[in-house]
């Protein structure tokens, strides 16, 4: 799941990985992936930085060398970056792509900023209990942070197809099967 930013020229971006730190000494650097598909990012010949606090002008643009899984993590090398010293510099950005060039989401599959900002209506009701204001990730599940309900307290509802029975993002709308007690449960 990708995450959707904007743009400083109002455009908008899709963050596929946090640059963490340098790996080896030809200037790679590991990174967090914010992509469930490295095949889909390989495709990507030109990246963009963003957030270095003032070293890169946001939106600064790299051409991907190589880009290889390493335990779970994303290994760039960027074309000019060939020392530690250099790719020092780049640690802490987040690595995007202007949003019209985000591939479609496989079947089944959804990014993330599809998912932010739509209605979530209980099943059993038809009652809407909010809308989603965050994703959230801590090891086990995703949960959705659906926020503006009845009682104005925000809910997470853990994203799990038993859950959630109905995602449709044309309509800006999730139907969820409540699990018994999970309401309270966000209450303690």
């Amino acid at each position: 799941m990708e995450r959707e930013e904007g743009s400083a020229a109002g455009g908008k971006w899709v963050a596929i990985a946090l640059l963490d730190r340098t790996r080896g000494n030809r200037g790679e650097l590991i990174s967090t992936p914010l992509s469930d598909s490295i095949e889909r990012c390989r495709s990507f010949k030109q990246v963009f930085l963003f957030g270095r606090d003032g070293f890169l002008a946001d939106g600064q643009p790299f051409v991907v060398d190589d880009l290889w899984d390493y335990r779970g993590r994303w290994v760039f090398k960027f074309r000019g970056i060939d020392t530690i010293s250099a790719a020092e510099e780049l640690k802490g950005a987040e690595v995007r792509i202007p949003i019209e060039r985000r591939p479609p989401a496989e079947a089944g599959s959804y990014f993330v900023d599809d998912l932010i900002g739509c209605e979530v209506v209980e099943k059993a009701s038809g009652e809407t209990i909010g809308r989603v204001s965050a994703w959230r990730e801590y090891g086990g599940p995703p949960l959705v942070d659906v926020a503006g309900g009845k009682t104005g307290q925000a809910l997470l509802i853990p994203f799990a197809r038993s859950i959630f029975v109905e995602i449709d993002i044309d309509a800006r709308r999730l139907v969820v099967d409540m699990p018994e007690g999970l309401a309270e449960l966000n209450e303690q």
